[in-house]
């Protein structure tokens, strides 16, 4: 690069908010997510660690000025390769953007910065009997600023739905440093365009987020949780669908299918009944005298769906144990695992069957081990491909390849998307054809460049790359 943007930048902030190329092992730290694609990997020129809304202001201004790429960057909790510098420039960080800038019982908003933790923030409302529904699996480091942009989700969102629906108002910055306030602290708004909801889920390649206003709700007085398990994941997507038609809205529904099991054995400190085949977890929350009842009614639908057994937690201990296995089988699997792939789809409800057998098809026809979590009440699943070979290997990208593209044709075939929380990142870009026509690629595009003229604004992200002039 011919601008020496680290150094223009450190004389601008000081040099404690610049990390350059002094600091190289740092700047690798801050070109990678948790994407397990291994291509998605750049070490950024330099990283500002800003911490307050004018420190953004004065980066996207320069840059814009120098016509430097910029790429926001939250936790880094990522699955998508969302927030990888890929060429290069700055990466914009606002994880010392952490303060809770105001909790208000009567309005029933907080109102934070984007580098607050996600589970930090839980904590704080729920003391005051208050309650932030969006649990993403990441939640005790992901932030979120990066929950914000990816529209995270998490297994309470078959409930209480996903960040979108809690996000009230944003302040945001524009590449070249202007300012703008979108929505506010009402929960209607009828008013212009929704610029809020606009920029939610874009990824960071619209604007750089410095608050952001989220709505609360009463804490649920009381919570009772179980564990049905299935001689197979085909039988528990059974009962996950015999439930939905009984009428019950849990508030979380997840499956986990026996391989994923299998990776938990001797690992947490919660261990599943041996021979399970596939387990669904399932949460009600509401008044304390009412969820006996209905939790005894949920286990009769799921024994008669086939559930061997119907397990209820006892404790609190028995509840978090349960919920950590859950939480960390990700890292479990891909621990176990040489190579490992996740993916995050969605298909309707109804479709949920079909998907976990076309998954079955996809293993037995490419070898690929698939492990199978999710949040089977919205449809979303995590499918894990589980591979013995070495992922640098040019046949094992090529088998892996083959096998995403047909994951995606079927999902969509069905009625699905590519993502049902991750979000698209520099990872599933390429695939963005098989859910959308051209030319709704291209009015998105138009949108992209509207907020963003010369395309400098976490560039390579979200849209697949434009055809060439040459080309057509």
């Amino acid at each position: 690069m011919t601008v020496d943007i680290g150094g223009l930048l450190a004389r601008e902030l000081g040099p404690g908010q610049v990390l350059g190329p002094e600091a190289a092992e740092r700047l690798d730290d801050y070109g990678r997510d948790e994407c397990d694609d291994q291509r998605f990997r750049r070490r950024p020129d330099c990283v500002v660690l800003a911490e307050r809304r004018e420190d953004v202001e004065a980066v996207l201004r320069l840059c814009r000025e120098r016509r430097v790429p910029v790429t926001p960057r939250g936790a880094g909790s990522g699955k998508a390769g969302g927030c990888v510098p890929l060429e290069g420039g700055v990466v914009l960080s606002t994880e010392r953007m952490a303060r809770i800038r105001a909790i208000d019982e009567d309005d029933l908003v907080a109102v934070v910065e984007p580098g607050v933790v996600t589970g930090l923030l839980q904590e704080e409302v729920e003391a005051r009997g208050l309650f932030y529904p969006p649990d993403p699996a990441s939640l005790a480091f992901c932030s979120l600023g990066g929950n914000v942009v990816t529209n995270a989700g998490g297994p309470r969102a078959f409930k209480y739905g996903v960040t979108r629906h809690y996000v009230l108002g944003l302040e945001v910055v524009l590449m070249g440093g202007e300012v703008l306030r979108v929505g506010g602290r009402t929960v209607k708004r009828s008013c212009g365009y929704d610029l809020t909801g606009g920029f939610v889920g874009s990824e960071g390649t619209l604007a750089v987020a410095t608050e952001i206003v989220l709505e609360l709700i009463p804490r649920p007085p009381a919570v009772r949780t179980a564990l049905a398990v299935f001689p197979d994941v085909r039988v528990a997507g059974a009962a996950v669908t015999a439930l939905l038609r009984r009428g019950f809205r849990p508030r979380t529904l997840e499956l986990m299918d026996r391989t994923c099991i299998e990776h938990t054995v001797g690992v947490t400190a919660y261990q599943f009944p041996r021979g399970a085949g596939a387990a669904v977890l399932f949460e009600l929350d509401g008044e304390e005298q009412a969820l006996g009842p209905a939790l005894e009614r949920a286990g009769l639908v799921c024994e008669d769906a086939g559930a061997r057994e119907v397990l209820v937690a006892q404790s609190e201990r028995d509840r978090r144990d349960l919920w950590q296995a859950r939480r960390e089988l990700s890292m479990l699997l891909r621990a176990g695992n040489r190579c490992k792939v996740s993916e995050d789809i969605c298909v309707p409800r109804g479709a949920l069957g079909e998907m976990l057998a076309r998954l079955d098809r996809l293993a037995a026809d490419t070898g690929i081990r698939c492990a199978t979590f999710g949040h089977a009440g919205d449809g979303n699943l995590h499918a894990q491909m589980l591979l013995d070979g070495d992922p640098a290997d040019p046949d094992v990208g090529a088998l892996v390849e083959r096998a995403l593209a047909r994951l995606f044709r079927d999902t969509v075939d069905l009625g699905g998307t590519l993502s049902g929380e991750h979000g698209v990142g520099a990872a599933k870009a390429r695939f963005i054809p098989l859910e959308m026509p051209p030319a709704l690629i291209e009015w998105q595009r138009r949108v992209k460049r509207l907020w963003d003229p010369d395309g400098l604004l976490n560039p390579g992200k979200v849209l697949p790359a434009a055809p060439s002039r040459c080309s057509e």
